[in-house]
């Protein structure tokens, strides 16, 4: 069975050892690079399953790296988590809405790590079986299959991420849903969940979906619902 492939690109030696190692233990091969722009060039060369950005890194920061990843057909799709010492929420809307799929402040345990791992390469293996394959809401189109969001016929881009909650919340219309909740549906249980996380990755389903995002609800204290009348 081949092993899937990490790329780790961060340019700390004692955080790239343990990250590796604790990878390794989990039946992952890895690639590491210490460098932005060598460490874009193993991504396109390797296709590997997911990658770990820091983001100041020499030759390229990490912002940079993971724009063109994000913005190259060939690797659009692959996970990224960001771990960076860089820990204020800034730094993480930027992070997030470059695309990224989780972010991970430094100091963090090896532990943490892994279980943030397995759920974002979880995330494309979420199975939302006993619902309908699209919904539709005026012109807003979401389509589970062709994993395709529309209004009035136009192409909206959502990260995979962004695409999941959106499909999750206007799936079951007027559910109230906790932030834990929906990070959960979409990346699985056992996971610590940031709840500035999910406001991030809400707040940019929101500005793209444009007229539409006022059914998107904040529910004070609680969470989030889609009120689809």
């Amino acid at each position: 069975m081949l092993k899937r492939k990490i790329v780790v690109i961060e340019d700390e030696p004692d955080i790239v050892e343990v990250i590796s190692y604790n990878l390794k233990r989990e039946g992952f091969q890895v690639i590491a690079s210490a460098r932005g722009d060598e460490g874009l060039n193993q991504v396109r060369n390797q296709s590997p399953a997911l990658v770990i950005l820091d983001l100041m890194l020499p030759g390229s920061d990490g912002l940079s790296v993971c724009q063109q990843i994000k913005s190259d057909s060939l690797t659009q799709d692959i996970p990224i988590i960001i771990v960076s010492a860089k820990g204020e929420e800034s730094d993480i809307v930027i992070g997030l809405g470059m695309g990224a799929d989780d972010y991970l402040a430094k100091p963090f345990s090896p532990r943490e790590l892994i279980a943030r791992v397995k759920a974002v390469l979880r995330r494309g293996a979420v199975t939302l079986a006993e619902q309908s394959d699209r919904i539709l809401i005026g012109e807003l189109k979401i389509d589970l299959v062709s994993h395709e969001v529309k209004i009035s016929d136009e192409p909206i881009s959502l990260t995979a991420t962004e695409f999941k909650i959106l499909y999750q919340m206007a799936s079951q219309p007027g559910r109230a849903f906790t932030r834990e909740q929906l990070l959960n549906r979409v990346v699985g249980d056992g996971v610590v969940v940031v709840d500035r996380n999910i406001d991030v990755h809400i707040r940019s389903i929101r500005t793209k979906i444009k007229e539409y995002s006022l059914m998107i609800q904040t529910i004070r204290g609680v969470g989030y619902r889609f009120n689809s009348d």
